[in-house]
């Protein structure tokens, strides 16, 4: 089991004032992504695959 709240959360650089952005942080194995304005919601836990394709996808 990941120790969620001792992850090294980072919130998007693109982050606006109403605080409406994603925090992504490293795993054991895995990528986590949750929401910034609502963090007891849980999060996700993407794979080093999905989390590049969604990098990826985004920037283009």
């Amino acid at each position: 089991m990941t120790k969620i709240d001792s992850a090294p959360w980072r919130t998007a650089s693109y982050s606006s004032d109403n605080n409406a952005c994603v925090e992504a942080a490293p795993l054991a194995t895995k990528t986590g992504v949750r929401d910034t304005k609502d963090r007891t919601r849980g999060h996700l836990e993407i794979t080093p695959t999905a989390w590049t394709e969604l990098v990826r996808a985004l920037k283009a």
